[in-house]
């Protein structure tokens, strides 16, 4: 199916949000909103799985959350997983707010971090009407608590930048890993190459994002989610005993499909993933709204 894209912003907590709508050729099924990996921008797994599924008859939006790619927002490159959950509910007010979707539903993808993220926001929302979760991270506070020192690093840095205004970052990913956001080579391999390095993006971290993300917790989500889910994961992406702790606590409808990935990473780009994880959204999204 033929997929156009136009401009859509939005305001989120007083930012100025940038996004793209992928929209099909005639009514859309529904519309989906879209969030990616930890530091990723609307040009990379976000907007491939917007793509993919506006090519299936829904429209999409993927967008850049506060503090990164073209949007507003300071201290730059800050990771806040409640903050990135607050976007996702702005752009669902946007959304329904336009008249080109007056009347048509609105679901939700997650891809990685975004997985927990999303978890939290269509927790929170009820505007939501199902969960696709794609290689998602939902994060365990408590088979994995947040370490004292990490926490204390995001804090400092962030009286720093309130003292002097300089925000202090690390980078997202590095060939050496070292002092990263994501010691993952294959994270490298993605973000620091033309592979998935797009101009767009920004190889960054703010230091203060530890105060977030270090406690940040994906499974209390779980239990409160009263909306359809879909856990599309593999036995090699990042984490699959959370993945699956998560799954056991969804008490609404709910269905699962394993994919036999490489890793992580290519869940972002590679279409052995995508169009059989974009074909199981599309069927779950169409059966949990007819």
């Amino acid at each position: 199916m033929t997929v156009s894209t136009v401009p859509f912003s939005f305001i989120s907590a007083g930012d100025r949000l940038v996004g793209t709508l992928y929209l099909p050729v005639g009514a859309p099924t529904a519309v989906v909103v879209t969030t990616g990996p930890l530091t990723s921008v609307k040009e990379q797994a976000a907007g491939v799985y917007a793509e993919a599924l506006a090519r299936r008859g829904f429209a999409a939006l993927a967008f850049d959350h506060r503090t990164f790619g073209e949007s507003e927002g300071t201290p730059r490159q800050l990771e806040d997983p409640l903050g990135k959950a607050a976007d996702i509910s702005a752009a669902v007010s946007a959304l329904l707010a336009d008249a080109r979707f007056e009347g048509t539903p609105v679901v939700a993808l997650g891809v990685c971090a975004g997985g927990g993220y999303m978890a939290r926001a269509v927790a929170d929302d009820a505007r939501l009407r199902a969960f696709a979760g794609v290689a998602g991270v939902y994060a365990d506070s408590s088979a994995n608590p947040p370490d004292p020192a990490v926490l204390e690093r995001g804090r400092l840095a962030r009286e720093r930048r309130l003292a002097d205004g300089v925000v202090e970052s690390i980078p997202a990913v590095a060939a050496d890993l070292g002092d990263v956001a994501m010691p993952l080579h294959e994270a490298f391999d993605y973000y620091g190459t033309p592979r998935g390095g797009v101009p767009n993006y920004t190889n960054a971290f703010a230091v203060e994002s530890f105060e977030h993300t270090a406690g940040f917790d994906a499974q209390e989500a779980a239990e409160q989610l009263t909306v359809p889910f879909l856990l599309v994961h593999s036995e090699h992406a990042l984490v699959p005993p959370w993945a699956r702790k998560f799954y056991g606590a969804v008490t609404s409808e709910k269905s699962e499909l394993w994919l036999d990935s490489v890793g992580q990473i290519d869940f972002y780009d590679d279409p052995r993933l995508i169009e059989p994880a974009a074909d199981a959204a599309a069927a779950f999204f169409g059966k949990a709204l007819a």
